[in-house]
This record gives C-alpha cells, sequence and structure tokens, in this order.
C-alpha cells in the first residue's frame, strides 16, 4: 500500500492553489499547509453544555421508538439524513420546517437511543469543510457514527444537469487526489472518532464503461489502492456502494478484498435483491468476514421520486417489507455474533417511514441476539 501513504504524505505537505473567493490563508481558520494547522487531528474537546434556547428543537417525548429494545453497541441503526418534519411526534417534538430540523435537528435526532448512526448525504452533492464536518460531530454523543457519502465528483462518472441527466464526462470520476483533498481529510479531520464508513456510491454508469467491465473494476481498484490506510492515527473504513447490477461479480470481490474495501449492501431498484447481495458479501469474505454496512434505500419497483410521491409526509410505514428486515436482522445479527461492526441506515422510501422500518428491524435484531 505504499501508494496510498504516499499520496497522504504528499497531500499532507502541500499547500493548496490559492482561490479567488476565499481570503488569504492567513486569514481564515484552516488555511494553510494541513499538516501545521493547530488542531488538525488532535483529541475532541469536551463538549461544552449549554440550556434550551427558544427555537431549538427538541426530542419527542413520547415516541415509540423509546421503547425500541437496546441493542448492542457495535449494531448501529440510523436514517438517510434527518430533517424530515412528518417525523413529528416520531422524532421531534412539535411542528418545525426543513431547514430548521437540518439546522438544529441531529442533535435531538441522537438523543434517542435507537438512531446511533445517520447517513450524512448531503456530502455526496458538494464536498463540506472539515469545520461544517467538526459542526455535525459536536452535536452527537461518543459513541455515534456517522455513515458519509463521498461526493459525486469523483463517484459519478458524467456530469449531471438539474434532472440527473448525464450531460459530458466528468474528469475527476474516480480522481484519488481529489478525494482525499476533498473528501477523505476533510471528513476525519472534522468528525474524528465519530466517522464511521467512507462510501463511494458510484452513480449509474454509462453502457460504454458497463460494457468494459473488467477494465472498469481495474480502474477501482486502482482508485482504492491509491486512498490512505491511516490518516492522523485513525484508519478509515472505505465501502463501495453500485448503481449498475452487472458490475456485482467475483471479480469486483476479489478487487475489494485486496484493496481492504467493503462491499456496501445498496437496497434499490437498480441492484439485485438482497439474498444475492448477501451472497456477494459472503465470497467476499471468504473465511475472514468484515464489517457489515447496509444502506435500505428504495422499495423494490419503485423509482425515487414515484415512492417519494406516495409515502410522504413518511409519518408512517406504508409497504412493509417483511422479508428484506429478516433478512437484514440475520445478517446483522450473524456480524455482531462474529466480533463484526455493523451500520445499517434505513431510507424514508424503503417503507414510508425510516424510523418506524428501524424500529421493527431492531426488534427482530434483539430477538436472535439475545
Amino acid at each position: 500500500m505504499r501508494g496510498r501513504d504516499h499520496l497522504a504524505r504528499h497531500l499532507f505537505h502541500r499547500r493548496r492553489p490559492a482561490r479567488h473567493d476565499r481570503q488569504p490563508a492567513g486569514r481564515r481558520p484552516g488555511g494553510g499547509d494541513l499538516s501545521r494547522q493547530p488542531g488538525l487531528f488532535e483529541a475532541d474537546a469536551p463538549p461544552k453544555r449549554r440550556t434550551a434556547r427558544a427555537g431549538d428543537v427538541q426530542t419527542a417525548s413520547v415516541s415509540p421508538l423509546l421503547d425500541a429494545p437496546g441493542l448492542p453497541a457495535d449494531i448501529r441503526l440510523g436514517t438517510s439524513s434527518w430533517f424530515f418534519p412528518g417525523w413529528r411526534g416520531l422524532v421531534y417534538e412539535g411542528v418545525h420546517p426543513q431547514v430548521t430540523l437540518s439546522r438544529k435537528g441531529l442533535e435531538a435526532y441522537a438523543r434517542i437511543p435507537l438512531l446511533r448512526t445517520v447517513s450524512l448525504d448531503r456530502t455526496f452533492y458538494a464536498p463540506i469543510s472539515a469545520v461544517e464536518y467538526a459542526r455535525y460531530a459536536s452535536q452527537v454523543p461518543d459513541g455515534f457514527s456517522f455513515v458519509v457519502k463521498a461526493p459525486a465528483i469523483v463517484c459519478d462518472a458524467v456530469i449531471r444537469d438539474e434532472e440527473g441527466r448525464g450531460k459530458v464526462p466528468n474528469p475527476h470520476f474516480l480522481d484519488a487526489a481529489v478525494a482525499v483533498r476533498e473528501f477523505v481529510v476533510p471528513c476525519l479531520e472534522g468528525l474524528k472518532d465519530k466517522a464511521g464508513p467512507l462510501v463511494f456510491q458510484v452513480s449509474p454508469l454509462p453502457r460504454s464503461l458497463v460494457e468494459d467491465a473488467s477494465l472498469l473494476i481495474e480502474r477501482l481498484g486502482a482508485f482504492f489502492a491509491t486512498l490512505p490506510q491511516e490518516l492522523g492515527g485513525r484508519r478509515p473504513l472505505y465501502a463501495l456502494e453500485l448503481r449498475n447490477a452487472e458490475l456485482l461479480t467475483p471479480r469486483l470481490m476479489r478487487m475489494l478484498a485486496e484493496t481492504r474495501v467493503r462491499y456496501c449492501v445498496g437496497l434499490h431498484d437498480r441492484m439485485p435483491e438482497v439474498e444475492r447481495q448477501e451472497a456477494a458479501l459472503k465470497a467476499l469474505d471468504g473465511e475472514a468476514p468484515g464489517d457489515l454496512v447496509v444502506r435500505w434505500n428504495l422499495h423494490r419497483g419503485f423509482l425515487y421520486q414515484a415512492a417519494k410521491q406516495r409515502y410522504e409526509p413518511f409519518d408512517k410505514l406504508v409497504d412493509e417489507d417483511g422479508e428484506t428486515r429478516r433478512i437484514l436482522a440475520r445478517m446483522a445479527a450473524a456480524a455482531f455474533k462474529g466480533g463484526r461492526k455493523v451500520w445499517i441506515t434505513a431510507n424514508n422510501k424503503a417503507e414510508g417511514s425510516a424510523p418506524l422500518s428501524l424500529l421493527k428491524l431492531a426488534r427482530e435484531i434483539a430477538e436472535i441476539v439475545a
């Protein structure tokens, strides 16, 4: 893994080119040489306690989620994002607009014992700074762990318009230097020990790339082999999520094993059922299973927009998927019993309400691990 460490050292000991829309490095926090920034990868300061203020978001005082069974510390369940007004009475007390929940709701979300992770999805649409990551980390307790999506700038082979249509090739697709500079370094610097899986969700690929799957898998392997295995005393957990079922092959699993990257079980209409993905995961792990990362994204047979229209305001289960839930519970329990860590996040578009999906999932897991 010499290439990984060389890239990490290179990035930590070079100055980023100046940008005209920023203040000079000496006048803004975090400017200049990353290796000389005060506080970089230092231990977290004790969180400051503060009293509730008018306009703060409070945790729902009477919620079925509060009756969820306690799970082992290494099994973390959570939702994809947290700022849904329809979760009134489930997660949040009272009525709040989405913008308020986005800014102030995470702390209330993280007070619910069932919810010990969350998928940080906004990072897919644009990179964020270490300061922003640190702000999220300050809102959650110790033991909470974020699932963080890598930005599309390195995960999408094309640059898309507002309708999601690919227009031109993306020159930074699978660019490891950009991934480390814009994602891995600020994420680990800001979240520190609260960084969980760093998920590279590769968007649906053009047919021209998928037709030569072996070459694409080779490119993926070179990309992951270049990412650093250690930064600031922390070892990132990288995971790959797909949107092209054709790539789910033994060749891909061998590449992931060689680069020590986890396969993220992504439940989506574009991907095979959970049983086939579970089989692929077993092929990857062989006799040395790794941590389990699952993103329960979408009810089978639906597109995102159709599911959104059917399930809003996401306050109840509409289309329950008991079979998927049963398999996920079994997978989580097996991973825990094997001494591995588990992250499972659910989207509202999986069954209608992510918190309620997780409540039922937690009950099934608890029955197995008890």
